[in-house]
């Protein structure tokens, strides 16, 4: 039950037992569209909400829309950033070493050639500290996305950047251009782990960006890492309650990655710096990812994308990352909620699993099913969609042999 200009609306909800998804939708006193999102999973057993206002999304949960959305993602490498971090190398991660702004609009115009009806897209600047680049090309790169917006071709643009290059003008002039959406890199929420870091900003820096970002009604994406020097599984775990707390409409994990030519590198060579295997790294992960999953708060990335560097073994100094590393760490949360709700007397079960989760749930490389099968002697597990489901929602049915 509502108050102010959406008093009177109401209705009573009840959700299947293995979940589900509805929409409700009524005209407010004010004249006004007002759509709730209700969704039930039972594995956390709590509901989920949405509400959209005029096609406006005021909160954005755990839950995919019929729209899909598109990023067009233009990449600024290391442009604005003060210093260098002990991981960073922004050549090898974004694949690009120095900017040219005079091919933007030509990357733009050809991606949105690409996109199809029932596609929303976002011009999104990545790959440096957007908001610290020179102030003429800031205004120069968004004045030409709000070009795009005025036209009706994209919906708003995307930025990343730092912590301490978020204040109020700031925050004006993207609001201006039609930023709809900040990314900002926190990676942790522990000075000590920034510190050794060498972010050149500090945890209550970074928190006050956030709460500054929220209070402005932009949409705000954390990013953290796992797995860097002096940080613990606690910490980052610390660090994914945080950015939920803030209120982070969307988050992304990455596992470090040790490049070549960083100072990461000189610490893993002198000892300073203990890498962590490839599987503590995928735990790591999958102890954030639990965080935010059960907090209704979608991780829209799980490590690094983009620069194929990633995956040569000449461009980093370790092995422990896996190209699969985002799909491996979802699967195993799947693996926990399946084995959850696992009859113990049966030989032959369906796993249903909400759409586009089939893999996901099978595992890489059909781990969860060939794990399932041996522990269990099951003679037969298959994996099905079902269009009721959402999120890590899950429904088991036995079979007849």
């Amino acid at each position: 039950k509502g108050s102010g200009s959406h008093q009177g609306f109401s209705q009573i909800i009840f959700a299947p037992p293995h979940g589900g998804a509805f929409n409700i939708s009524q005209k407010t006193n004010a004249g006004r569209q007002l759509t709730v999102e209700i969704v039930y999973n039972i594995w956390y057993n709590k509901l989920y909400y949405y509400l959209n206002v005029e096609k406006r999304r005021i909160a954005v949960k755990n839950m995919k829309t019929k729209t899909r959305h598109i990023n067009i993602p233009v990449f600024i490498p290391h442009l604005g950033c003060p210093n260098m971090c002990v991981f960073c190398n922004q050549k090898k991660i974004s694949g690009h070493e120095h900017a040219d702004f005079s091919s933007v609009e030509r990357e733009i115009d050809e991606a949105l050639s690409t996109i199809s009806s029932g596609q929303t897209a976002q011009i999104a600047y990545f790959g440096g500290s957007f908001t610290g680049i020179c102030r003429e090309d800031m205004i120069y790169l968004l004045s030409l996305g709000k070009k795009y917006i005025d036209r009706g071709l994209v919906s708003s643009i995307r930025v990343s950047t730092r912590p301490d290059y978020i204040d109020g003008e700031i925050l004006d002039i993207l609001e201006k251009y039609g930023v709809s959406t900040i990314e900002l890199g926190l990676q942790s929420m522990k000075d000590s782990v920034l510190s050794c870091a060498k972010r050149g900003h500090t945890a209550s820096q970074a928190e006050a960006a956030c709460r500054l970002i929220k209070s402005r009604g932009f949409e705000l994406v954390g990013q953290m890492m796992t797995g860097l020097p002096e940080s613990s599984p606690e910490d980052e775990i610390f660090t994914a309650e945080k950015i939920v707390s803030l209120g982070a409409d969307a988050a992304r994990i990455y596992p470090t990655v040790v490049f070549r030519g960083t100072e990461l590198e000189d610490m893993a060579k002198s000892g300073k710096y203990e890498l962590p295997s490839s599987e503590e790294l995928i735990l790591r992960t999958v102890g954030a990812l639990k965080v935010f999953a059960k907090s209704g708060v979608p991780v829209i990335r799980i490590g690094l994308q983009a620069g194929e560097a990633v995956l040569d073994e000449r461009e980093t100094y370790s092995h422990t990352y896996h190209s699969a590393m985002g799909e491996i760490c979802i699967s195993r949360i799947y693996k926990e909620i399946i084995e959850e709700d696992m009859p113990r007397d049966a030989e032959c079960i369906t796993v249903y699993v909400g759409r586009g989760c089939i893999s996901k749930a099978v595992g890489h490389r059909a781990e969860n099913k060939r794990y399932f099968i041996s522990k269990y002697n099951l003679k037969s597990i298959k994996f099905k969609e079902s269009p009721d489901i959402s999120g890590y929602g899950i429904k088991i049915t036995k079979q007849e042999n």
